[in-house]
């Protein structure tokens, strides 16, 4: 289950969030907490005035007016905190919201969003300020908690006044409803924690049914059957234990609903043969009926809302777990000033795993990134290629050994000084849902105001005809995912680029941060044709010329002309040299490089007969 959350923390981010709107939703609210008290009251006055023969309208006034007035709160507060809960949970939402999104933009590296269980924390930390204003619910939940303690007490207050011996047997009666309240209401809460997993499998499960980039397969492969297997797999097994926890509530409530019948039953005939002896009044015996259901339903609302405001925690809990998260990298307490690049960047002895229950990614690498020349990393998948880049991007730091950036440790450096001065080009890079200068100007987003840095970029990426043939040139949205079916119409409204073209304007995000000491390029042409490739490597050639730069590609015919190439094998360096060198050697380098080679060498043969892999020599 979720560690304990502090309730006054719920409370402070209400407050901070709405503090007025809050004050005007809780004084209603609380009040109503004495409408029934007050009601049973006015009820008995007025009842025992009539019993004792009141003559005049004076008499019965004073009560009439308190009912009354008491009516007109409890029939108003009802719509008033209807719309005081809709703005608290607005401005709760935005508050909670910034405060989430902000705590996220401080993860100066990458640990926490390739960490599962984190990931499964963060989307429900989401689901708590969008579409379930927890903290509002968990103040709410409070809120009713004291409001049924005032009904409570208000009632027994009053059968102390009546018959102390009614009290007390209305309260005994009361405590047997109170500790099954809440012993149900924390199984129910148990109940919620635990089956969360397959609650979340089965979403999971949901969304790759309607995901449209799932659909392709999951029609080509004829999986949707599986899947939809799974999805109602998991929503049975949540049902089930839910099942189980509604008939043990639904035995147990029965139970005590007889049990509250049988007090009042008692109760009922204690007061009226009381009445007839002249020991109570008509309007005692009413005060008496209307405590009985007083206390016993303020009771099981108590229960309610205690459960509600456990519940409310347990996901408040995740939320505060994420924006309350410290950083996953140290911080220099005075950073040292990060020079331009002079001399080179330094790979000293660097090992490093994700966790230790991960295998060593990288393994005693020593590895040297001169100033204003270009290197080349080659290598199997998984060999540590793009974990490399991670730690010089800091992402990461290593598990041992030191990264120097003109002889100064990364870890002692400003970090977010360290990334402006990096450019790069990621094998995974992003499609943003942007116009497409937009699109480009998320790699130096001061470009937004220089229009010809992002046409410039886009031409060195060779994507600027692309997009100034777009029905809006530069400012054509590049999705379809925000528009009504009339926006649908017009294809000026939104237009999708295809791969490539994609792949060149996340290029273009490179070229717009000029002037930085270094270049990373993680297989910048994969998804290209032939001749884009040759295009786009042609530009990056002219672009790094004097520029320091890392270049990994699984394409060797990419890298050949690197001032150095480096070759990586199970997270150690096994070669480096010129391509001609590496070449000359007749090693990994050189037998991967003729690997691929021939394969555009080789002269296809002449067309034959295809013959099955079963089929006989002699015939079928």
């Amino acid at each position: 289950m979720s560690e304990r959350v502090n309730p006054a923390n719920a409370v402070r981010l209400v407050a901070r969030a709405a503090p007025g709107t809050l004050a005007l939703y809780a004084v209603p609210a609380l009040a109503t907490g004495f409408s029934p008290v007050v009601t049973a009251w006015s009820v008995k006055l007025i009842i025992d005035s009539l019993a004792a023969g009141a003559t005049t309208a004076r008499e019965l006034l004073l009560p009439a007016l308190v009912l009354v007035a008491t009516g007109v709160v409890t029939g108003a507060v009802p719509h008033l905190t209807q719309y005081l809960r809709t703005e608290l949970d607005r401005r709760v939402g935005l508050h909670a919201q910034d405060r989430l999104f902000l705590a996220v933009d401080r993860f100066a590296g990458l640990a926490r969003f390739e960490d599962p269980d984190f990931l499964d924390r963060l989307r429900l930390a989401q689901q708590t300020v969008v579409a379930s204003p927890v903290a509002r619910q968990a103040v709410e939940g409070m809120l009713g908690v004291v409001r049924a303690s005032f009904t409570v007490v208000g009632f027994l207050g009053s059968l102390l006044v009546i018959s102390p011996p009614t009290m007390a047997l209305v309260l005994l009666a009361a405590v047997p409803t109170l500790v099954a309240e809440l012993l149900l209401s924390r199984r129910s809460a148990n109940t919620t924690w635990e089956i969360g997993p397959e609650e979340r499998r089965q979403f999971f499960y949901m969304g790759l049914l309607v995901n449209v980039e799932a659909a392709k397969e999951i029609r080509l492969f004829g999986t949707g059957g599986f899947l939809r297997g799974r999805m109602l797999a998991s929503r049975r097994r949540a049902d089930a234990a839910r099942r189980v926890v509604d008939r043990q509530e639904a035995r147990l409530r029965v139970g005590l609903g007889l049990l509250a019948a049988l007090v009042a039953g008692a109760g009922l005939l204690w007061t009226v043969g009381a009445a007839r002896g002249g020991g109570l009044t008509p309007g005692d015996v009413s005060v008496f009926l209307a405590a009985v259901a007083g206390v016993q339903g303020a009771l099981t609302t108590l229960a309610g809302d205690l459960a509600g405001v456990q519940h409310a925690l347990l996901l408040f809990g995740h939320y505060e777990a994420v924006v309350r998260a410290g950083p996953e990298l140290p911080m220099a307490a005075e950073p040292r000033p990060l020079p331009p690049l002079r001399h080179g960047i330094e790979l000293r002895d660097v090992w490093f795993r994700y966790s230790p229950r991960h295998n060593w990614v990288l393994r005693g690498v020593n590895l040297w990134i001169p100033a204003g020349r270009s290197v080349a990393l080659v290598g199997l998948n998984g060999s540590g290629k793009s974990t490399l880049v991670k730690l010089l991007c800091r992402f990461y730091d290593p598990t041992r050994g030191t990264i120097l950036w003109d002889g100064v440790d990364l870890r002692d450096a400003d970090i977010t000084d360290l990334r402006h001065r990096i450019s790069a080009v990621f094998q995974d890079y992003m499609d943003y849902d942007l116009t497409a200068a937009e699109s480009i100007a998320q790699g130096d987003l001061g470009a937004l105001d220089e229009p010809e840095r992002i046409r410039t970029a886009a031409r060195r990426a060779g994507v600027h005809d692309v997009v100034a043939a777009l029905p809006q040139g530069y400012d054509t949205l590049l999705s379809r995912m925000f528009f009504t079916k009339a926006d649908n119409e017009d294809p000026g409204t939104g237009v999708m680029l295809s791969g490539g073209q994609s792949q060149r304007l996340a290029l273009a995000r490179a070229f717009v941060r000029e002037r930085r000491d270094l270049m990373i390029l993680d297989e910048p042409s994969a998804g290209l044709d032939a001749a884009a490739e040759h295009e786009i490597h042609t530009s990056l050639r002219a672009h790094r010329e004097g520029r320091t730069s890392l270049l990994i590609s699984h394409r060797l015919g990419a890298v050949r002309d690197a001032d150095a190439i480096v070759v990586l094998e199970r997270g150690r360096i096994v070669e480096r040299g010129t391509h001609d060198e590496l070449v000359a050697r007749q090693e990994r380098y050189a037998r991967l490089y003729a690997l691929q080679a021939a394969a555009y060498r080789t002269a296809p043969g002449p067309p034959g007969p295809v013959v099955s892999s079963n089929a006989s020599a002699h015939g079928p």
